[in-house]
């Protein structure tokens, strides 16, 4: 049990940490304006 919830912290803070980077630094970027269904106006 330890070791599934040690998966489900890891998978939740990578989580955390892709979307820290694309509203930090891409979103401006297509990727980020793709995701977040913006157009670059």
């Amino acid at each position: 049990m330890s070791l599934l919830a040690n998966t489900v912290v890891a998978l939740l803070g990578l989580l955390h940490l892709y979307i820290l980077v694309l509203e930090m630094f891409l979103w401006e970027k297509p990727i980020g304006l793709r995701v977040f269904r913006q157009t670059p106006e």
